[in-house]
């Protein structure tokens, strides 16, 4: 049996406190905006996954302009940031530059959540508000997040963050909370009602760049499939072993 995250002697009141806080998360909905529930996140989407699917990303980083944020600003649009007026930036995708110190070789690239099979983000929760869907997705379950960022520091990635004020202007799609952590769903609504792509992807494609590929890697016919056994990738930091569902060529 796996050991509990907290030792044997704590306090009976936090005990108390955090089971309440689990069972009752269970059976409550908070209402954020009209329309806008965190349980939204939660139980509804988990059922919505396909078992036999594993969605997931592939980046080529050779494609990428260094002075190209489509992706970033879709994902903005998509999920309602740009009319939150908060002072944080939730970067639930960011772009990064890595540059070859022996070489001087730059590349520019997109980060999120890598959607792990093995996420440390999930092993770490203590109420179980980050889990994994049957089709690989990674998500965070806002009404039963106590805001205790062991995620955060337990994430190679820094794909994660802390929605530190009040949030308005949100979409039904996109449920927030303050005192919650969020991070990249793989625009988890566009796939459960069918749209097949995520923002990210559409908006790469818009610009003619089309250096991110979206699909399902269980499926061999996939576009991602086909490409994933033609060039080869590599994982960020595959030597953690976590499988990543988002994999990048030409870094």
């Amino acid at each position: 049996m796996k050991k509990s995250p907290y030792a044997a002697g704590e306090k009976g009141a936090e005990m108390h406190r955090r089971d309440f806080l689990k069972r009752g998360a269970a059976l409550a909905t908070v209402t954020l905006a009209p329309g806008v529930t965190l349980m939204a996140m939660g139980q509804g989407v988990a059922a919505a996954a396909d078992s036999n699917a594993r969605w997931g990303l592939l980046i080529d980083a050779g494609k990428c302009p260094a002075d190209c944020t489509a992706c970033v600003s879709a994902c903005s649009q998509e999920h309602g940031w740009e009319n939150t007026g908060l002072d944080t930036d939730p970067q639930w995708i960011r772009k990064i530059t890595l540059k070859d110190p022996d070489t001087g070789y730059i590349n520019s690239l997109p980060v999120m959540c890598q959607h792990c099979e093995n996420p440390p983000c999930v092993d770490v929760c203590p109420t179980g508000a980050s889990f994994k869907r049957d089709d690989g997705i990674v998500l965070v379950d806002r009404h039963t997040c106590i805001g205790c960022r062991y995620c955060i520091m337990a994430c190679p990635y820094k794909a994660r963050s802390f929605v530190h004020e009040p949030v308005s202007g949100q979409k039904a799609t996109t449920p927030r909370g303050v005192g919650t952590v969020e991070g990249c769903n793989l625009c988890v609504h566009k796939i459960d009602r069918g749209d097949g792509t995520t923002a990210c992807v559409e908006a790469c494609t818009a610009t003619g760049n089309n250096a991110m590929i979206f699909g399902d890697l269980n499926d061999l016919d996939s576009d991602i499939s086909k490409a994933l056994a033609t060039y080869p990738s590599i994982e960020l930091r595959g030597d953690l072993g976590l499988n990543l569902g988002v994999r990048y060529q030409n870094i």
